[in-house]
C-alpha cells in the first residue's frame, strides 16, 4: 500500500511496518487495553503514517494477538487484513471510481463515504473482535463529511475504532480533533532513513534526505533522476531572480497529462517552500538545511532580500500550498508567485 502518495508501490500491496515504525507500534499497542475510540495520527509527510495506521488496525483486529499486542499475522484476519478484504476494516480515501471503473482521485472526501462508514460503523463485527475505520488524509475531510463523522465520534459502538491520518493536523475540523488521541509519530533518526534508502538504491541519501527533510519515503521519490534534472532546473532559476524566466518556468507545470499538473504544482510550491525556508535561515545567520548543496546562492542572495518581505512570502507559500486543490490554472499560480519572488530582491 502506498503512504501518503510519496511510495511506489501498487495500493492493492500489503506493506508491513518500516524499521523505524517499529518502536513507536510496540509502545503503542502495549496500552492496547485502553485504546482511544478516536486517535488522530499525526506527522511529517512522507514517513509512513497512513501504513502505521494500517499495522495497528491490523493488530486490534488479530484474532491471535502476541503478548505485546503485536498482530499474528498467520490468523484469518491478519490475512484477510493484507489482502485488503476484511470486512471489519473501513479503508475511507479521496477518491472514487469513474464509469470505466477507474479510479479518480478527489479533492476531499465525499460526505457520501462518511455516510457510509457511519452506516457500516453499525454493523455488528463479522469476526467478532473489533472494527477499525483508517480515514486518510484527514485534512480533506470538508464541514459535511466532518458533521457526518462527529455523531459517530461522539458516541461510537463498542469495540470500534476510528484512526485519522494527516500531515496537516490544523487542517482537521476543531470538533474533529477534540474528540480524538493525538498520536505523534516521529521521524525515523538519519542513520536509520539513511540505511533503508541505501537497500533501495539510494546512492547519495544525504543529499535526498535534506531535500525530504528527513522523510525517507519522500527522498525515495526525489531520488528519482528525472525529479532531480526538474529540481535542478528551478532552483538555479530561483538563485538567480534578476533573470528568473517566470513565465517560461512557470509554463513547465503544463508539461505532460492534464491531470498531473496539480501534483507538479504542488512540487513547486514545496520548493519554493523549503528554498525561501533555507534563505532565510541563512539571512538569520544559519545555514540551509533543505538545499545544501545551493549555500553558496543562498549567501549571495541574503544580502539583497528584504528581510520582512521574505518571511511574508513564505507564510503566504504555506497559505498557497493549502490552496493548490482547488480548480485554478496552476501555471497562472505558479507565474503569480514567481513574480512575487522576484519582488523581494533590491
Amino acid at each position: 500500500m502506498v503512504d501518503e502518495g510519496d511510495d511506489a508501490q501498487a495500493r492493492s500491496a500489503w506493506q508491513g511496518l518500516y524499521p523505524w515504525q517499529h518502536a513507536i507500534a510496540k509502545d503503542v499497542l502495549s496500552r492496547r487495553a485502553s485504546w482511544p475510540q478516536g486517535l488522530l495520527v499525526t506527522g511529517a509527510r512522507g514517513i509512513g503514517k497512513r501504513t502505521l495506521a494500517l499495522n495497528l488496525a491490523r493488530a486490534l483486529l488479530c484474532e491471535t494477538p502476541a503478548a505485546d499486542g503485536a498482530a499474528c499475522g498467520v490468523c484469518p484476519s491478519c490475512g484477510y487484513v493484507a489482502a485488503g478484504q476484511h470486512p471489519d476494516l473501513s479503508l475511507v480515501e479521496p477518491f472514487k471510481f469513474d464509469d470505466d471503473g477507474e479510479i479518480k482521485l478527489l479533492d476531499a472526501i465525499p460526505v457520501d463515504r462518511i455516510r457510509a462508514l457511519t452506516e457500516w460503523a453499525e454493523l455488528t463485527s463479522h469476526r467478532g473482535v473489533a472494527k477499525v475505520a483508517v480515514i486518510e488524509p484527514a485534512h480533506t475531510l470538508g464541514v459535511g463529511a466532518a458533521n457526518a463523522l462527529l455523531k459517530t465520534l461522539e458516541e461510537p459502538p463498542q469495540s470500534t475504532y476510528f484512526m485519522l491520518v494527516t500531515h496537516q493536523p490544523g487542517r482537521v475540523p476543531p470538533t474533529i480533533r477534540s474528540r480524538c488521541l493525538r498520536l505523534a509519530v516521529p521521524r525515523p533518526s538519519t542513520a536509520q532513513a539513511a540505511a533503508w534508502l541505501t537497500e533501495r538504491g539510494v546512492t547519495d541519501s544525504a543529499r535526498v534526505l535534506a531535500q525530504a527533510d528527513g522523510a525517507p519515503l519522500l527522498a525515495l521519490a526525489l531520488a528519482d533522476p528525472a525529479a532531480q534534472e526538474e529540481r535542478g532546473v528551478w532552483l538555479a532559476a530561483l538563485a538567480k531572480p534578476a533573470s528568473l524566466p517566470a513565465v517560461a518556468l512557470a509554463a513547465r507545470v503544463e508539461t505532460g497529462a492534464r491531470d498531473e499538473r496539480k501534483d507538479r504544482l504542488g512540487q513547486v510550491i514545496d520548493w519554493l517552500v523549503a528554498w525561501t525556508s533555507d534563505l532565510a535561515r541563512v539571512v538569520s545567520g544559519g545555514a540551509p538545511r533543505r538545499n545544501p548543496d545551493f549555500a553558496d546562492a543562498f549567501t549571495t542572495l541574503a544580502t539583497t532580500v528584504a528581510p520582512a518581505a521574505l518571511f511574508r512570502y513564505h507564510r503566504s507559500l504555506i497559505e498557497q500550498r493549502v490552496l493548490v486543490a482547488h480548480p485554478l490554472s496552476q501555471r497562472l499560480v505558479a507565474e503569480t508567485l514567481l513574480f512575487a519572488y522576484r519582488d523581494l530582491f533590491r
